[in-house]
């Protein structure tokens, strides 16, 4: 499976931490907020990634995971407006192919690992799985309706949600989400949703769900990162810190940054 990180947008509900940088560069506890988001396709033994960027600091990310991470194959892809995921997604069609796919948003951070579910969806007649969590305020997401081992809809930001499953930000795809994509017309927002891709594959009975244990939370508002830091901070930061530290060089930057704290 091929890695998708999808890192648009101006994150100017961080301002002004994102005054000069990518919204995911900014810091969630001592790290870069995308090194999350990548350590949970690297647990799946993901090292081909692709990342949509954009905005005058697309180079940025390009230069930061080259140096921090040489042993994965990037692509970068730039984005030129915000026209939703499906939009994003649709940037990366080339390189994919028919690979199948794991799809983060760049602030998302989630304490569970998807090896085990991402074998699953391989060896599944599933064109995609989606990853659901139960939430307090289902309405600020996509929400799905389940009907036991099934997933039978999907509504995007309802103002009345008929259940507290939140859509979460991982997607597994086979290739032909793309021809669902190519379809979509804008929304009432003006963008093209990942939602009506999602119900298409619902329709086709394609799709299969996964309900996420542990934490999550995206870290794109003042709120959410801040409870994203007290998360990284009980373990997850000092995991991805040890796995930088693999590349000797990096390793030696960290102690001199981090001294008798990081442990390698």
């Amino acid at each position: 499976m091929r890695g998708v990180i999808l890192a648009g947008g101006k994150g100017t509900r961080l301002f002004p931490l994102t005054a000069v940088i990518n919204k995911h560069l900014a810091p969630v506890g001592s790290l870069p907020m995308i090194e999350y988001p990548l350590h949970t396709l690297t647990k799946m033994g993901i090292k081909e990634i692709s990342v949509v960027t954009g905005g005058e600091h697309f180079s940025d990310i390009a230069r930061y995971l080259g140096q921090l991470h040489p042993d994965i194959n990037f692509s970068f892809h730039y984005q030129p407006e915000a026209g939703g995921i499906a939009q994003a997604l649709a940037l990366v069609k080339h390189v994919v192919g028919n690979e199948m796919i794991v799809v983060i948003l760049g602030d998302n951070i989630f304490e569970d690992d998807f090896l085990q579910a991402a074998k699953n969806f391989e060896n599944s007649s599933f064109g995609a799985m989606f990853f659901l969590k139960r939430v307090l305020n289902p309405g600020r997401f996509g929400v799905a309706e389940i009907d036991g081992v099934k997933i039978i809809g999907i509504e995007e930001k309802p103002k009345q949600p008929k259940t507290d499953l939140a859509v979460t930000g991982i997607y597994f795809f086979d290739s032909t989400v793309f021809d669902k994509i190519s379809k979509l017309k804008p929304s009432w927002r003006g963008e093209y949703e990942i939602t009506d891709a999602n119900n298409e594959y619902i329709a086709e009975g394609k799709a299969g769900y996964y309900l996420v244990n542990g934490f999550w939370s995206d870290a794109g508002t003042m709120d959410s990162r801040k409870s994203c830091e007290e998360f990284v901070k009980k373990g997850l930061e000092s995991n991805v810190l040890r796995s930088l530290s693999a590349n000797v060089e990096i390793g030696k930057m960290l102690i001199e940054s981090f001294g008798a704290n990081f442990k390698p």
